[in-house]
């Protein structure tokens, strides 16, 4: 069954135009008969009318609305899609898990952490070609963000979507975030890439045992450490603008520094490497230079793909309309007078 989308839908919203404009022309019609019938002598209104249809005029703006219409329509181009290829190819599963609990907003890197974070994986989306992947955010619970795909353009929409906001509960629930990882994973032969970006602070030894199950399974870890280690105050932000620092129960401000050595040892259950995170362009490479070495399977996946533009077809009865709203006059028309196709001899007698 051939497949519909459109290419440019945000210009369907301009359809919202054409109710506005009968609404208003129905309003100004409805004024002007308000003022004839006030300041002109009814005989000398009936003799100014003769010979005028009171529908056509309608009928004349249905035919002009119809294509407009049209016109809109053939902008966003209607699309067919006609054929499915299977297409083969050949990748791994990389999996993304990202803190977004407040310690991220550190700005010991520029301009965070978190966003230097979503920066990382925001290139290396850009680099891959054929593999899968997905992401889990996590902060006191974790959360299922992304499944796994191919299709990096949804995938870096989400990611730009990213904030502390979406896990309510505040805290490193980085355990949970491994455990959910799991089922990410579905392809043995290929081999299964866990990428947690973090500052490691707060993160519990249920973490590192949670690393170990994982390598049981064949999964192997990228710990990227984001942050300094010297630390950094957690700044709070209301609308945009800095009102204060995080503090603890003595109001001391809380100061924030990465736990490398506790990611370094996520990394080691595993298999995999830990890589600093604080510049990007050399954490990305450090990453990219690993990925190479990785095995890939070749799997199968379906595209709809011949993608045909339809837009002469709404041109062509835009065209069509418009050639009625040219052809059709205002003036009565004998036979159709007769056969009072339109009611018009009732809509006279309104007017």
């Amino acid at each position: 069954m051939p497949m519909f989308r459109w290419e440019k839908p945000e210009y369907l919203y301009l359809l919202l135009l054409i109710p506005l404009f009968w609404a208003v022309l129905v309003a100004l019609r409805a004024a002007a008969r308000r003022k004839r019938i006030h300041f002109i002598d009814k005989n000398v209104l009936e003799r100014i009318s003769e010979g005028r249809s009171a529908v056509k005029p309608y009928v004349k703006m249905l035919w002009w609305s119809l294509a407009l219409a049209f016109f809109i329509m053939a902008l966003a181009n209607p699309q067919m899609g006609t054929k499915v290829e299977t297409v083969h190819r050949k990748g791994a599963d990389i999996v993304f898990t990202l803190d977004v609990s407040r310690s991220m907003l550190a700005e010991d890197v520029k301009p965070n952490r978190l966003e230097k974070a979503k920066r990382i994986i925001s290139q290396m989306i850009d680099r891959m070609v054929s593999d899968r992947t997905g992401i889990i955010v996590y902060a006191g619970e974790a959360v299922s963000v992304l499944p796994i795909t191919t299709d990096y353009a949804a995938a870096k929409m989400f990611l730009q979507q990213i904030s502390p906001d979406m896990v309510s509960t505040q805290g490193t629930a980085l355990d949970e975030a491994l455990r959910i990882s799991q089922t990410y994973f579905d392809r043995d032969e290929a081999d299964k890439i866990l990428i947690i970006l973090s500052d490691g602070e707060d993160h519990s030894q249920a973490a590192v045992d949670a690393a170990e199950a994982l390598a049981e399974q064949g999964i192997k870890v990228i710990a990227v450490g984001i942050g300094s280690d010297t630390g950094a105050p957690i700044p709070i932000r209301r609308h945009g603008q800095l009102v204060g620092y995080k503090t603890d129960r003595d109001g001391q401000r809380v100061i924030s520094r990465r736990n490398r050595e506790l990611l370094y040892e996520i990394a080691r259950k595993t298999g995999g490497i830990y890589v600093d995170g604080n510049n990007t362009m050399a954490a990305v490479k450090q990453i990219m230079d690993y990925l190479k070495k990785i095995n890939r399977k070749e799997y199968e996946e379906k595209r709809i793909t011949g993608y045909k533009d339809r837009f002469p077809w709404m041109i062509g009865a835009a065209l069509f309309f418009l050639l009625l709203c040219v052809l059709t006059t205002e003036k009565e028309t004998a036979w159709l007078r007769r056969l009072n196709l339109f009611n018009e001899n009732a809509a006279k007698n309104e007017d």
